[in-house]
């Protein structure tokens, strides 16, 4: 039995459409007024100063509207900087709270890991958005609040999601906090590169391949075991 479970979001538990096509535009559409509104505000100015030191300049020397500049271009291409994840989650919590959406989840996801979290497995979630986000998008989804289901999340803070020691540093700060166990963790994942990196980490490792997010089967796996669906998740 796998004493925990880590999950990633993003085509795994919930669709990319919802993510590229409703969160993404939201915050790009929101990210000049919203540093303009909150740039004073501590948790905002952390992250922008972060961004203009990243911009070649001492901390303040560069603009408000450079750093703004430079974030557009972060998600225009896609880039998983934690800063940029950070500022997203909170424009996020904005939308959230003020019921603009509500983050899908698949059917099949929210009935195992509720399943799963009664068996007595401890679920994690570890995805490029915040931690906020993370806990932003379990607590008004479209299945209601799964919050409670978790036991812990991680971000890129701890590390990039395709690099061995990111998964390293999470199998021993679950080890530490639910014992020395000899079960291996169990990581799910559409991104094959992510599952590589856990693999080498000692994880049990699964492919979701949801054909709503991945028209074409991905077939070669690379060694990993494939599910299109939660409900063919033996554990």
């Amino acid at each position: 039995m796998n004493s925990a479970i880590v999950i990633d979001i993003e085509g795994t538990v919930g669709s990319i459409a919802f993510v590229r096509s409703v969160l993404f535009p939201y915050a790009k559409r929101k990210l000049p007024d919203w540093v303009r509104q909150h740039a004073e505000q501590p948790e905002a100015r952390h992250w922008l100063d972060q961004v203009a030191g990243e911009l070649g300049a001492p901390e303040r020397t560069v603009s408000d509207d450079q750093v703004v500049a430079q974030l557009l271009e972060w998600i225009d291409s896609d880039r998983k900087h934690t800063a940029l994840k950070a500022l997203q989650g909170l424009m996020w919590r904005d939308g959230y709270l003020q019921n603009e959406y509500q983050s899908h989840i698949y059917p099949d996801a929210a009935l195992a890991l509720a399943q799963w979290h009664s068996a007595g497995y401890h679920l994690y979630v570890y995805s490029s958005g915040s931690i906020p986000a993370q806990k932003l998008f379990f607590s008004h989804s479209q299945s209601g609040n799964l919050l409670p289901l978790f036991s812990g999340f991680f971000d890129t803070e701890i590390g990039g999601k395709r690099e061995v020691a990111s998964y390293q540093r999470i199998a021993t700060h679950i080890t530490a906090e639910l014992g020395n166990r000899p079960e291996p963790l169990l990581f799910l994942s559409d991104v094959i590169e992510e599952l590589d990196a856990a693999r080498s980490a000692q994880f049990q490792t699964v492919l979701v391949d949801r054909v709503e997010d991945y028209p074409a089967p991905r077939l070669d796996t690379h060694g990993h075991r494939r599910v299109v669906s939660f409900s063919e998740l033996v554990l």
